[in-house]
């Protein structure tokens, strides 16, 4: 790790200890963003609402992440990460205890829709600390470690999480983390560099052109059909579905359930980076890509579909189906060399708005179709799904990992 040339006067130490902070904060969003999975129960029963309705209240997160990607990268450029990161942080505290507090449906939904929101600046963020003040020889490498940091911070969202619901309850479990934001928002101040005229890149003036000559480019829509359909089960069922499936149809308590959950994200956590790493020895993208989502398919069918009863053997095919599912990641390297120069901001956006954006699409979809068959059934004020409710509502999730695959296959390989 090194500082740019522009930038003698910030100390090696404290750069790293700013990138550390970004893969703080970006854990931490993630743990906002699959906590919904681990309290379902409570949240259906305290809001009197079915899964429809709670699909939708998790599902704000992602409208206002999605919707922010772009806005937060200009805002980057032209406020710099220390005031954003920091202010976005203590909005994250200020909704995170609104959340806790409140006693409406609505108000939780605004309250989680302003998490998504503010978490949006942990990714771009800590993008920008590292192309300011970090060499460019090494930006891929600490790239790949931030996103590793957010599975890190999904496998936190589940069990731990999950024994701090039982704890702390609900509310008190997000209070919880309204105090941590405050806590990162302080080290974000004082640790974070504070911007320099000379650090603010300039905006290509051909982004409209891009985003045009992105959009009329047929790879980059297969790209994007695979980013959606191999995110889709990680953002649609290990991050909210999975848990209470695994607790009411296969008869794990809500600690395991949540542990079972959590190996898709430890799928990706470890695989990830390696996947990446045999694509780029082989120098081919499209094998590892093809295998890693028909993988993610066949596992995700198999645990759909086999009854297994042990822990340890499901929570196993919970971690292929991640490791499969992960090679997702290629979809982005691909995208960079089918845009070389000016489209390449605009593709790579593209792209992340839709693997992003299916667990906006996916989990309210899911509750609407557990609803829509819904027999009645309620317990401890509580709807309860029947095992072919779930199974048939679980389908949409493999049909999106089908058409994944399909788009997997027909995706030229570059030159």
């Amino acid at each position: 790790m090194s500082e740019s040339k522009s930038h003698h006067d910030v100390s090696g130490m404290r750069l790293l200890a700013a990138f550390i902070l970004g893969c703080l904060f970006f854990a931490y969003g993630f743990v906002h963003r699959v906590a919904p999975s681990v309290m379902t129960g409570e949240l259906m029963r305290d809001f009197s609402v079915g899964g429809s309705a709670l699909g939708s209240l998790s599902a704000m997160y992602f409208y206002a992440y999605v919707a922010l990607q772009i806005p937060v990268g200009l805002l980057m450029d032209r406020y710099g990460p220390r005031k954003l990161m920091t202010g976005a942080l203590i909005l994250c505290a200020v909704a995170s205890v609104c959340m806790a507090s409140g006693n409406t449906l609505l108000a939780a939904s605004v309250s989680r829709f302003v998490i998504g929101g503010s978490v949006a600046f942990a990714f771009v963020g800590t993008l920008t600390i590292l192309t300011r003040w970090f060499i460019p020889a090494r930006f891929s490498m600490y790239a790949g470690i931030l996103q590793s940091s957010g599975m890190v911070g999904a496998m936190l969202g589940q069990a731990p999480m999950r024994m701090a619901v039982e704890n702390a309850g609900w509310r008190g479990a997000v209070s919880m983390l309204g105090l941590v934001a405050v806590v990162l928002a302080v080290a974000a101040w004082f640790i974070v560099p504070r911007r320099s005229e000379s650090s603010v890149e300039a905006v290509a003036a051909t982004e409209d052109a891009g985003i045009t000559g992105v959009l009329k480019l047929p790879q980059n829509w297969l790209c994007v059909l695979a980013g959606f359909g191999l995110a889709a089960p990680m953002l649609g069922f290990a991050a909210l579905w999975a848990v209470p499936w695994l607790t009411t149809v296969r008869g794990f308590t809500q600690t395991q359930s949540a542990g079972i959950a959590s190996m898709v994200f430890m799928g990706w956590l470890i695989v990830a980076p390696a996947a990446g790493w045999i694509s780029d020895r082989l120098g081919k993208r499209k094998p590892v890509l093809v295998a890693g989502s028909a993988m993610s398919l066949v596992m995700f069918l198999i645990i759909l579909l086999v009854p297994v009863e042990s822990p340890l053997l499901i929570g196993s095919l919970f971690f292929l189906q991640g490791a499969g599912g992960c090679t997702m990641v290629i979809c982005f390297t691909l995208v960079r060399h089918y845009n070389p120069g000016g489209n390449t901001s605009a593709a790579l956006g593209l792209l992340n708005t839709f693997v992003v954006g299916s667990g906006a699409v996916m989990q309210p979809l899911i509750g609407f179709a557990l609803d829509s068959r819904w027999q009645g059934l309620m317990q401890e004020g509580v709807r309860v799904y029947s095992a072919g409710n779930y199974h048939s509502a679980f389908m949409l999730l493999a049909a999106a990992n089908a058409v994944a695959v399909i788009a997997c296959v027909m995706l030229r390989e570059p030159g």
